[in-house]
This record gives C-alpha cells, sequence and structure tokens, in this order.
C-alpha cells in the first residue's frame, strides 16, 4: 500500500518540472497525493547534499503516518537513495517502503572527471563557486564549492538499502552514463533496471515508464 510519494527533483531544476508534473497528475487520477519538495531551498547558492536529505527527512516526518515511496529524478534519485539509507531507521512510523528512480545520478561525487569534464571541478574548487544554468529559474546561477565537497562524503555504492527499487535508465544518456547505472545495480537482487532507449530526460517512455511504476507499486 502507498499512502503518499515524495518526488524529488534533479539538480538546477524545481517542483514544476515536466517529469514531476507528470507524475503528479498520473498518481492523482489513482488517488495518491504526491509530495514535490523544492530542494533548492532557501537558495541554490547554497545548496547542499545534506540539506537536501535534511528537507526530505522533514517533509516526510511532518506528513501523515504511512508507508512512503519515494521518486527521484537524476541527482533526485542520487539522494533518493541515500535519504532511504539515512531515514528509514528514525522514521518508524512514516516507513520507506519503494523507490523509483529516473536516470539516478548514483555515482555523482567521486569522479571529478566523470562528473563535470576535465579540470572543471579543480577551478570550481579554486575559484569557490561556479555558474549552472538553472532550468527551474531560467536563468543562470552561482553555486558555492561546498555543495561538491559536501556530495563527495555521500556513497550511494555502500549505503544500505534494503527497500524494493525500479530504476529508468536511458541508453543514450549523455549526463548519467548508462554504464555506471548497470554496474550499479549489479548484485543488488532489491534493485529492478529497466533499460530504455532515451536519452537522460526520459521524455519519450513517460507514459511506459508510468505504467510499470504503478504496477511495481500495485496502484
Amino acid at each position: 500500500m502507498t499512502s503518499r510519494v515524495v518526488y524529488l527533483h534533479g539538480f538546477a531544476s524545481s517542483p514544476q518540472s515536466g517529469k514531476g508534473q507528470f507524475f503528479s497528475e498520473r498518481f492523482a487520477e489513482v488517488g495518491i497525493p504526491v509530495v514535490t519538495p523544492d530542494l533548492n531551498a532557501p537558495d541554490f547558492g547554497t545548496l547542499t547534499v545534506t540539506r537536501m536529505l535534511d528537507e526530505v527527512g522533514s517533509v516526510i516526518a511532518h506528513g501523515p503516518p504511512g508507508p512512503v515511496v519515494l521518486m527521484g529524478s537524476s541527482m533526485g534519485g542520487f539522494v533518493a537513495w541515500n535519504a532511504a539509507a539515512r531515514l528509514a531507521p528514525v522514521l518508524p512510523h512514516h516507513p520507506i517502503t519503494k523507490l523509483v528512480l529516473l536516470a539516478p545520478a548514483l555515482l555523482f561525487g567521486h569522479d571529478r572527471r566523470e562528473d563535470f569534464g576535465p579540470g572543471v571541478v579543480d577551478e570550481w574548487e579554486r575559484t569557490g563557486t561556479r555558474e549552472f544554468f538553472h532550468y527551474g529559474e531560467n536563468r543562470p546561477r552561482q553555486l558555492h564549492y561546498e555543495f561538491y565537497r559536501d556530495a563527495m562524503t555521500y556513497h550511494a555504492a555502500h549505503a544500505v538499502v534494503d527497500q524494493p527499487t525500479l530504476i529508468f535508465q536511458g541508453m543514450q544518456d549523455d549526463v548519467v552514463k548508462p554504464q555506471g547505472v548497470i554496474e550499479f545495480c549489479q548484485g543488488r537482487p532489491n534493485v529492478s533496471l529497466r533499460l530504455l532507449q532515451d536519452g537522460h530526460q526520459l521524455h519519450g517512455h513517460l507514459d511506459l515508464m508510468w505504467q510499470e511504476t504503478r504496477t511495481f507499486l500495485g496502484c
């Protein structure tokens, strides 16, 4: 049974993202509420993974008791996986029962070259800030290096997550490399990986992902 879904948007995105809106509407049709916290709050420039995890924990704890499904896109998938490991032991009345991850950046923070390209993170560390285009605000924003330094302290591969997890990954994804996701899933019997002929946004498979998510969640 699912009492509610907490949808976690991607990096430099917002609760109004296309996929977030799509799944919120589909879940509403079957009577399941969706909460979409703003993971940028209170300010994108000072964002950290720790702060995002704190926000997820607060959103879950202040909601009604009952089972929770975490759904995360890209960086939101990284946060969802780490949140499941971190929060499951401390929220007995709000059990995280399942995860649905869309092109999750599960290996983020552990290969500077792979994450942003040669020399980019080194320059970011040297200067203290880096500019990113914020799709939720439709404008460039500065982000402090503390974001990446903090991300390096989280190892999704070492996080203990036992919940059944469904992952959708595009084979033409040039942001989250599919091979890394494939290797991450190997040896994890609780994880089901669905590979799609699509890019990072997975926009060509929204209806398919909804149908398979609905089957996975039993709703």
